[in-house]
């Protein structure tokens, strides 16, 4: 696979995803193939490598415990970057992007607004909930402005650039994303009495 222009891109396959097994969860059905994540970190002084991304590790590890084939961390700059990125990850097919960085109240914090030139529709349920995940925690969750949506069949979702609002993101994701790759991908509803609470 040709990794999009514009950063470096790692892969990591997990032997669970290699094999068609599900790690943690089992967003592919038997036979099909894993599902594809692609992880970007919106960071300008992370991409000149003035720190090291660690929001971005975080994620990948985690879409690997979920069955996920995943490329990345690609580190960016803030704004532009971060749209070029989203838009050859979608052109790629990948099921889900994830994003971490960018998402506040600052001037250089444009995440939100790249994704939202890239997105076909919105899903407010899933921000609204990684917020309410934060502000459990600290206040200042209430500031992020992050978005959720997909664009062609590709889930995007923008997280905190903090370590912490990375995680307080995955504790939702983790319960979610499964579901949501297979309704993308046209899956049925589960039936009332097999997931109590899901949408019909």
């Amino acid at each position: 696979m040709t990794p999009p222009r514009g950063g470096e891109v790692h892969s990591h396959v997990p032997p669970a995803a290699a094999e068609g097994g599900a790690g943690d969860a089992a967003p592919a059905a038997a036979g099909a193939p894993a599902p594809r994540g692609l992880v970007v970190t919106a960071s300008n002084r992370a991409s000149q490598g003035v720190y090291a991304d660690k929001g971005g590790p975080l994620l990948a590890e985690a879409l690997e415990k979920l069955g996920f084939a995943v490329d990345g961390p690609r580190v960016v700059p803030d704004g532009d970057p971060v749209e070029r990125a989203l838009r050859e990850g979608v052109a790629a097919g990948y099921d889900v992007i994830l994003t971490t960085g960018g998402t506040g109240i600052s001037p250089t914090d444009r995440t939100p607004d790249a994704t939202a030139r890239v997105l076909d529709y919105e899903i407010p349920g899933i921000p609204q909930a990684i917020r309410a995940e934060g502000l459990a925690k600290v206040p200042t969750a209430a500031l992020s402005r992050g978005l959720a949506g997909v664009a062609g069949r590709t889930l995007i979702v923008n997280l905190p650039g903090s370590t912490g609002g990375v995680k307080d993101g995955l504790a939702v994701l983790a319960r979610i994303l499964p579901h949501a790759v297979d309704q993308i991908r046209g899956g049925d509803h589960p039936r009332p009495d097999a997931a109590a609470g899901s949408p019909s």
